[in-house]
Order: structure tokens, then C-alpha cells, then sequence
């Protein structure tokens, strides 16, 4: 499997390792991850395979993702590091310390969910007609873009966030797109939740209507040594807020040297 393609900043012996969403890659990052990388530590951020620079994964699937993590992981030198999973990329962190937890150091799950829902349920066959049927129907990544990017910031959302984001999807491949979507669709690590053994930060936004704040902070009860914070933002939270965003990151990852976590946020 080739490694897929990061970017990355800083330099010392603690790693982390931004996972972006299913409608992001490692540019939406350029300017978060020096935010929320400390001194001592160094930030990645990767293409997810199949995005960006990265070589396509065949089948798409979230096992594959994990192993390609750890490809990653590998290729930078890092026995261990900090997954800072946002949306899918929460996603593929859980799926992650679930089968990999002795490369996993910690976690921070933003704006994500451990399951989507019923597998085949009307939930699931409506959220795939939304993000996926107008592609059926003829619309470019670009046009599917605009219609859905707004509808996930929060109240008073900068346009120039929702530009970006738009920028981003639209470079995303349809086919690449479609098979993320039924990824996200059928994953579920609900039952690995109480056996995860790092320490996790969880962070919803407040106006999220994607990954509601509810699902998240019930997460978070499952996960052993998990805190909760909401920042004021849609699903689209690091982005929105970036400060909040970065100074709840740095706050737990400081924490992390200060064993064991019993801080709260």
C-alpha cells in the first residue's frame, strides 16, 4: 500500500496527526495545524487515500484506512501519536485505537459520531440520497459543494470559511467521494468505545446538525478517560473556531504530560 501524502510542522519527540473530513484534505489544514501543534511536538496532516496527493485504497473501507494510518505513522518514524480526528476523520481515529491502540497516545474526536445508525435504515438511505444523489442526477463536486458546505456552519458561518470548504470539496474525485460516503454510512465502533484505554477529548459544536452534540457527549460518557467541550460552531467546528478549537487541543495535549488526565474542559 503506498504511504499516503502529509504535510507537517514543528519538530520534537511528541507527534499528532490531524485527520481531516469527508469533504476536506491535508490543505484545508495548512493554516490549523501550527495552531494546534505545541512546542515540542510535531503536527501532520495527511491526504486521506484517495484524496489529494494520495494513492486510491481498494476497497475503500475503514480497515483499510486504519492500516494505512499506520503506513503513515511508520513512514514519519512515529511509534506513537495523537489522532485529531474531525468528522470522518474522528472516524477513522476510533477505528483506529480500536485495532491499533498501541500507536495511539491519545485522542481528540471532533464533530464525529462512533456509528452513523441502522445499517440499510431509512436514516442511512436518506443521508446517502442527499450527499450522493445529486451526483446520480448530473452536478459536478463543485455544484454539490455549494448546496451542502453552508448548511453545515453555524449561525453567522464566514464566508470565507465556506469558500474554502467549497474549494476543497470540489477537488475531491466523485468516485473517491462516493465511496467515502459509503463508508461513513456503514461504520460503527460503539462497542469499542468503553475499552479504549488513552485519554480522549471530545468536541461538539453547539450548532452542529450533522454530528449533534448530544451523540457526542454520550460518547464521550462511554470512553473512560474522556472530557467533553462544545465550542460555538456548526460541523464545521476547527474551521469556524479555530482558536477555541486549537486552545482546547493544546490544553489536553499539555495534559498529556501530566499523567493521569484529570483535568476537565
Amino acid at each position: 500500500m503506498p504511504t499516503p501524502r502529509w504535510i507537517e510542522t514543528g519538530s520534537g519527540p511528541h507527534g499528532l496527526v490531524f485527520l481531516h473530513g469527508v469533504s476536506g484534505g491535508a490543505l484545508g489544514a495548512t493554516d490549523l495545524l501550527p495552531r494546534i501543534t505545541p512546542p515540542g511536538w510535531r503536527g501532520l496532516a495527511w491526504d486521506m487515500p484517495g484524496y489529494g496527493a494520495s494513492a486510491a485504497l481498494d476497497p475503500f473501507d475503514f480497515d483499510g484506512l486504519a492500516v494505512a494510518l499506520v503506513a503513515l505513522l511508520d513512514a514519519a518514524g512515529l511509534d506513537q501519536a495523537v489522532l485529531v480526528g474531525h468528522s470522518m476523520g474522528g472516524m477513522v481515529a476510533l477505528q483506529t485505537a480500536a485495532t491499533f491502540p498501541n500507536r495511539v497516545s491519545g485522542l481528540v474526536l471532533a464533530c464525529c459520531t462512533p456509528a452513523f445508525g441502522a445499517r440499510g435504515g431509512p436514516q442511512q438511505q436518506a443521508f446517502l440520497a442527499r450527499r450522493i444523489g445529486p451526483l446520480d442526477e448530473g452536478a459536478s463536486m463543485r455544484e454539490l459543494a455549494v448546496e451542502l458546505i453552508p448548511t453545515m456552519v453555524g449561525p453567522g458561518g464566514d464566508p470565507q470559511v465556506v469558500g474554502d470548504a467549497v474549494d476543497l470539496m470540489a477537488a475531491i474525485p466523485p468516485a473517491v467521494y462516493r465511496a467515502a460516503m459509503r463508508a461513513v454510512v456503514s461504520f460503527d465502533q460503539r462497542a469499542a468505545l468503553g475499552g479504549l484505554t488513552m485519554p480522549a477529548l471530545v468536541l461538539a459544536g453547539r450548532h452542529d446538525a450533522v454530528s449533534q452534540p448530544l451523540v457526542l457527549r454520550r460518547m464521550a460518557e462511554r470512553i473512560p478517560q474522556a472530557c467533553y467541550r462544545e465550542l460555538d460552531a456548526g460541523h464545521l467546528a476547527p474551521f469556524e473556531e479555530p482558536s477555541a478549537f486549537a486552545e482546547a487541543v493544546q490544553a489536553f495535549l499539555t495534559g498529556l504530560d501530566h499523567a493521569p488526565v484529570t483535568f476537565l474542559l
